[in-house]
């Protein structure tokens, strides 16, 4: 696990707080909103360059572990995330939309780090990677219609500018962009000069977003520091929850170890960049939507890197029995 990803937490809540004093000069506040977005697009072009989407046919490879993945988090978890939002913040409106934005879209690289450290199967994890990509951009939409109207008022117009701005124009030069690489360099350049530059370009612009929403928005957001607490514990029995039942339904179905813990990491670690942009793009005028999204990896990391030392301690009981 590289010091970025070891320390992310660490990280977000220095962003936050730099935000929040640069935010008390008058400069700042007034002119750091218009630095979000731009700051977001090349964090999340930076983020799609490294998604190999040719790869998708990968994930078909094992249809049983697809299958399961792409149920729970694609079926399961929206309807999960609702009814938690329904019985925890329907009187919060937009930290419930910023909540379900969080739940419905599946993480696209740190899972990946705490499957490994884990010991899971890294590799059957990065398989799916594309198809959760494609599928929460196709049906982040969707949610929010079908979900999210009922919670606060959508503009159709303005969700659908968003999406254009902060992922289908990053999406398409990210994909020319690897194109050429590949064809002008090839896949080892790619991985190994180009890859790890992005991975830390991909921190550093979502934390500097960070820094500027909190600086434009820092007297809102501090009036309502409580939204951490909000958000506690419907977090933590989205993770608690999903975590027993996805143990449940990996051993059901006779997955290995390895495998279950690459089920358990897609889809429990959620994709935090992707909604944060969306939210930012259509709903500027509700920040609190946007707050919910930067707290929600603030609970999400520390419970990761928890679920990573139990899936481990599961490992070794199941030899320890095995050894019996």
């Amino acid at each position: 696990m590289d010091t970025v990803n070891k320390f992310q937490t660490l990280i977000i809540l220095l962003s936050v707080a730099i935000g929040i004093v640069i935010g008390q000069v008058s400069f700042f506040a007034l002119n750091s909103e218009y630095f979000i977005l731009p700051f977001l697009v090349i964090m999340l072009y930076s983020v799609f360059i490294q998604i190999p989407l040719s790869d998708i046919k990968n994930s078909l490879k094992n249809l049983k572990f697809t299958f399961t993945a792409i149920s729970i988090n694609f079926i399961w978890t929206p309807i999960f995330a609702w009814l938690l939002g329904y019985i925890f913040l329907r009187n919060s409106p937009e930290i419930w939309i910023g909540f379900l934005m969080l739940m419905v879209t599946p993480c696209t690289d740190w899972y990946l780090i705490f499957t490994g450290i884990a010991k899971g199967n890294v590799a059957l994890g990065s398989s799916i990677l594309p198809t959760n990509f494609i599928l929460q951009i196709l049906l982040l939409p969707l949610y929010l219609f079908v979900l999210g109207k009922s919670v606060v008022d959508i503009d159709v117009m303005s969700l659908l500018k968003g999406m254009i701005y902060v992922l289908i124009l990053p999406l398409v030069l990210a994909h020319f962009s690897r194109n050429f690489i590949l064809k002008s360099k090839g896949n080892e350049f790619l991985e190994q000069a180009v890859i790890p530059k992005l991975a830390s370009l991909q921190s550093i612009f979502l934390n500097l977003a960070i820094v500027a929403m909190f600086a434009s928005q820092g007297k809102l957001l501090i009036e309502n520091y409580h939204v951490l607490l909000m958000l506690l514990l419907p977090v933590l029995i989205f993770f608690t929850v999903n975590f027993i039942a996805v143990q449940f339904i990996g051993r059901f179905l006779k997955f290995n170890y390895e495998d279950l813990v690459a089920l358990n990491l897609t889809t429990l670690a959620r994709n935090s960049p992707i909604a944060l942009a969306i939210a930012v793009a259509s709903f500027p005028g509700q920040p609190l939507i946007a707050l919910a999204l930067i707290i929600g990896p603030l609970i999400e990391l520390p419970v990761l890197a928890t679920i990573s030392q139990v899936l481990l301690k599961i490992k070794s009981a199941d030899i320890s029995q095995s050894h019996i």
